[in-house]
């Protein structure tokens, strides 16, 4: 089955592999620019995949989905 991801990034990246969104830049993502580019890579973060493995996106990821089940 494939997915669809055309909704989740940029125009120029719609159609692309998994593999090729992960190496692409973060502006691959839908909303981001090439300012937000130079503001990550400052962070370390040159890619959508590095984005995604960054410590501190993958703790609020974790905090978000379970702060639902929290009493």
């Amino acid at each position: 089955m494939a997915l669809n991801l055309n909704k989740l990034v940029d125009k120029a990246y719609e159609g692309k592999s998994l593999k090729e969104l992960a190496a692409a830049p973060p502006s691959a993502l839908e909303g981001l620019t090439t300012k937000h580019d130079e503001v990550l890579a400052g962070l370390g973060i040159k890619t959508v995949a590095d984005l995604g493995k960054w410590k501190y996106a993958e703790r609020a990821a974790a905090i978000a989905a379970l702060a639902d089940f929290e009493s």
